[in-house]
Formats: structure tokens, C-alpha cells, sequence
């Protein structure tokens, strides 16, 4: 399917939703349910293994592990995309997760649960999560067309912030309420529906099995990203962020019990006020944000995000931490947009899916900032270690300036 196929150069937010072919609604729904679903069980495997370790490392550490395959994979996932049935892939991916969860509330039923299941099971789920750029997101973009992408994933962005929302208060609620085998069973259940949505999808994607090796493949998606300078600028922030930024959220629920003193159920809804900021900024993006402000959007909130997460470190009541994470949601939901989007806009046709899969690799640096904070979280305490990451993420950002200004 070519870029545009039917000739729509409109990408305003209304034409999107008014000719937006179902299959973008399927896949939209896909990573809709995978969003809530990585978030309800975070928040449950966070609380559960910090009330068995009491340790901010052992809790960052289970949730580093659903990014380590992106650093491990993700550029060989791009060239693998490339020669497979796309919709099958995502479909079997998707179901690959769902057994997990089946796996983890079987065992949870049987009362002998341990920390090393969630261990597995972030790490299998982490490697559904590094397919979604080189996969799902790619077979929108190509349902969609280069005209409306940003628009598009605005949408997709939004979706996965709106699961932020709700993921995290329904896992705090299913865990006070009904024990974590019941935030497993409803993780099976939403993958079920996921599954039948991936095999509806009709469009299909061309795949390029004869067009060489798979190593070849990958080392030509990395070989891009260092010549052009637009593409490497982008990177280098993806980098930041996960580094610096995003690890902070494995350590709300130890914020939220030992500083601010909350059971699951306020730690769930503490949690749920950054994804309702980041959908809040998904729709805002989807409204009015121009070609002309995506740099601008996307560094800057990378900036925005930082600060914030600082804010929240220091926060003295729920009510001012709830703030701080509506500053990040906002915030983190400009870098979301924009960072995939960039990355298509800018890569050759041919070769988005390579790209795309050395993005996941940018995504999956993440591991260090979790192992960073989680070790420091454990010397010196959970709000020093958090506002302390922050401050180095400011200096990182300032320190590569010279860089990013080319995007």
C-alpha cells in the first residue's frame, strides 16, 4: 500500500477520525488493550513484590525487565517484520502474552506465587513490547498514509495514555479487592479480544523474504541512523528519556507507600493521574499541534517531563504528587507522539521497519536508568534517588544540544 494511497493530504484530527479505514481501528484497539494491560500488571507485580522484598531495586528491577528485550532485539525485530505475514505476527505476539498472564494467574491461585515469576514474565511480555514500533505501528502507518501519521499516532498515543488511566486504579483495585490472580485473569481476557482484532485486520502489508539476510538487513537500519544527522538527533533524546525519565515510574508505588503513605488503591489512582495527563496531551496534540512545532514538541517535553518528575520526587501530600504526575503525563505525552512519528517521516520507505526496530533499541537503554535508580533508590532513598535522576537528565539534554537543534 503506498504512502497515500487514496490521495487524502488532510491530517487534521476530524478527517483522521472521519476516514480512518477500520483496519487503523483494529490496531489502534491492539495497542489500546496491550497499554492497559502492561499498566494494570506493573502497578499489581510492583506492589506485590515490593510488600515481599521491601527493596526499590528489586521492584525497579521486575519492571526494567520489560524493556530489556527491546535492547536486545529490537533491530533484528525490525528486519525479522519485514519478512512475515504482519498480521499474524502481531496476532501470535499478542496471544504469546495472554499465555503468560494465564500462566501467572494459575500459579497465583495456587498461592505460590514468587518474584522470579514476575521476573519471567516482564521479560516475555517485554519481548511482545519491542515488536510494537517495528510492527503494529508500522502496519498503521501504512494503512494511514505519510499525510496523517502524526495525527494517527496521536491517536495511538492517546489510547495507550487513556490505559494509564484506568490500568493502574483497576490493578490497585483487583489487588485489594480480589488478590493479584484476578488482575492476571482480566489480562487474559482483554489479550482475548486483542488476538481476534489482530486476525480481522485485512490490509496486507507486502512482506520482502528474498531481500537478504537478516543481519544485513538490520546492519543497514543501524547504518542510517548514524549518516543522517536528523534521525541520529532523534535517537539521542529517545536515550535521554528512557535513561533519565522514564524510569521514575517504577518508583511511584515505593513514593506512594513510603512517603505519602498509601494503600494499593491510592497508589493505583496516584499512578492513573499521569496517563489522564497524557491523554489530555495526546488530544491536544491530535487538535492543533503543526508540522512546523513537532521538534520543538518533542524535545520540549522531553525538558517538561524532567522537571516534573523532579516536582514529584519532593511532593509532600498526594494531592501536590498528583500534580507533578499531571505535568508528566502532559509532557511525556508530546515526546510519545512525536518520537515514532519523527522516525517514520524521516526514514526511507523501504526501510521503516528497520528503523523503527533501531528506535526500540534507543527505547530498550532504559535497563541502565532503572538499575541507576534502583540502586540509588536503595542507598539514599526513593525521592533523592528519583529528583537526582532528573537533575542528570536536565544535564544531558543541555550537554547535547549541539545535536538535537537538527531535528
Amino acid at each position: 500500500m503506498s504512502d497515500n494511497e487514496n490521495g487524502q493530504t488532510d491530517g487534521s484530527f476530524r478527517h483522521v477520525l472521519r476516514t480512518s479505514p477500520m483496519d487503523f481501528w483494529r490496531l489502534w484497539y491492539v495497542g489500546m488493550v496491550v497499554s492497559t494491560v502492561r499498566w494494570l500488571e506493573t502497578v499489581a507485580m510492583g506492589i506485590v513484590v515490593y510488600q515481599q522484598t521491601g527493596s526499590a531495586f528489586v521492584v525497579a528491577m521486575v519492571t526494567m525487565l520489560r524493556l530489556v528485550p527491546m535492547g536486545l532485539f529490537g533491530a533484528f525485530l525490525g528486519a525479522f517484520a519485514e519478512r512475515f505475514d504482519r498480521r499474524l505476527t502481531l496476532a501470535g505476539v499478542v496471544g504469546l502474552m495472554a499465555v503468560t498472564s494465564a500462566l501467572l494467574a494459575v500459579v497465583a491461585w495456587t498461592g505460590t506465587l514468587e518474584v522470579w515469576h514476575f521476573a519471567v514474565a516482564s521479560f516475555i511480555n517485554g519481548c511482545g513490547w519491542a515488536t510494537d514500533n517495528p510492527l503494529r505501528r508500522v502496519m498503521m502507518g501504512e494503512v494511514m498514509g505519510r499525510d496523517r501519521m502524526a495525527t494517527a499516532m496521536a491517536l495511538d498515543v492517546g489510547a495507550g495514555n487513556a490505559s494509564r488511566m484506568v490500568g493502574p486504579a483497576v490493578g490497585g483495585l483487583l489487588l485489594a479487592g480480589v488478590g493479584i490472580e484476578g488482575a492476571f485473569v482480566l489480562s487474559v481476557a482483554m489479550y482475548a479480544s486483542a488476538v481476534a482484532a489482530a486476525l480481522l485486520v485485512r490490509s496486507r502489508i507486502p512482506s520482502s523474504p528474498g531481500s537478504g539476510a537478516v543481519l544485513a538487513r538490520t546492519w543497514e537500519g543501524v547504518a542510517i541512523v548514524f549518516t543522517d544527522r536528523r534521525l541520529g538527533a532523534i535517537m539521542v533524546v529517545t536515550v535521554i528519556y528512557n535513561v533519565f525519565a522514564w524510569p521514575f515510574t517504577s518508583m511511584i508505588p515505593v513514593i506512594g507507600r513510603d512517603r505519602l503513605l498509601l494503600g494499593p488503591e491510592g497508589v493505583g489512582l496516584l499512578t492513573s493521574v499521569d496517563g489522564v495527563g497524557a491523554f489530555a496531551g495526546a488530544l491536544v496534540l491530535a487538535l492543533w499541534l503543526s508540522q512546523g512545532w513537532h521538534a520543538r514538541a518533542y524535545v520540549g517535553g522531553v525538558a517538561a517531563y524532567l522537571v516534573g518528575l523532579i516536582a514529584f520526587a519532593f511532593a509532600p501530600t498526594p494531592l501536590l504528587a498528583g500534580a507533578a504526575l499531571l505535568v508528566t503525563g502532559l509532557s511525556g505525552a508530546a515526546f510519545s507522539t512525536l518520537q515514532a512519528t519523527l522516525v517514520y517521516l524521516a526514514a526511507p520507505v523501504d526501510m521503516r521497519s528497520r528503523v523503527l526496530g533501531v528506535l526500540s533499541v534507543c527505547i530498550g537503554t532504559g535497563p541502565i536508568g532503572f538499575l541507576w535508580l534502583g540502586w540509588l533508590a536503595d542507598l539514599i532513598g526513593a525521592p533523592e534517588a528519583t529528583a537526582i535522576t532528573g537533575v542528570m537528565g536536565l544535564l544531558a539534554l543541555a550537554a547535547t544540544w549541539p545535536l538535537w537543534r537538527r531535528i
